[in-house]
């Protein structure tokens, strides 16, 4: 497969996979990109080796914008597992470019493993044991599902979560997500209803907020 030069190829986007629950995959577009080759070059090589490809899985394929977004046109491309994505740099030439793309889409798939590990054994954990306390105080309120909202979403908060995205936030957010809900939790022990533990867990994550965002400072002034 061959590349263009890359004597003035444009920095390629962030190597962002595509995640669910269940699974990571990476976009034939994204990888083309990467490589600094066509992607019609790109997916012709899936296309004809499918076979290859679907041994490892089916193949995803889908319709959607071109690169270059200019067009106005669509165009098919693929949505590749881990596996099918280093099967596809193995029919690359082993350049410089191809061994350290290789390298980023090993780390890519590591912490996309990594963030579904913890969503499973942290995340829902502290999610169950934060939504049993806010039921405890919100229990017979004809707006338990504001509080359950509002709570959610000063968690989203701090997190950097937008609504609806816990599922596939990476790993670093998925680690957020899980201390800055055990804190909620903690928070409301002891309020003596929701309005109370709300305003509990406000502040506690606001803390935890200020201490992510200045944690050197934080620690200059407590050794001072």
């Amino acid at each position: 497969m061959q590349t263009k030069s890359t004597l003035h190829h444009k920095q390629p986007p962030p190597l962002e996979l595509i995640t669910n629950q269940t699974e990571a995959r990476i976009d034939s577009r994204l990888l083309a990109e990467h490589l600094g080759t066509q992607h019609e070059s790109l997916f012709k090589l899936v296309s004809t080796h499918q076979a290859d490809f679907e041994e490892l899985e089916k193949v995803r394929f889908e319709i959607g914008p071109s690169p270059d977004r200019r067009t106005g046109q669509s165009m098919k491309f693929a949505l590749l597992n881990e596996d099918q994505a280093y099967l596809l740099l193995t029919y690359s030439r082993n350049t410089v470019r191809v061994r350290e793309l290789k390298v980023r889409l090993v780390k890519a798939f590591r912490d996309a493993r990594m963030a579904a590990e913890i969503r499973k054994v942290e995340y829902l954990p502290t999610y169950r044991r934060l939504h049993n306390e806010v039921h405890a105080l919100a229990s017979g309120s004809p707006n338990e599902h504001v509080v359950h909202t509002n709570i959610n979403k000063l968690v989203n908060k701090v997190a950097g979560v937008e609504a609806g995205q816990r599922a596939t936030a990476p790993l670093a957010q998925q680690s957020m997500l899980t201390v800055a809900q055990a804190l909620a939790a903690s928070a409301l022990q002891g309020a003596s209803d929701h309005y109370e533990g709300y305003q509990r867990v406000k502040r506690a994550l606001q803390a935890l907020e200020a201490a992510v965002s200045h944690p050197l400072h934080l620690a200059a002034d407590k050794n001072g």
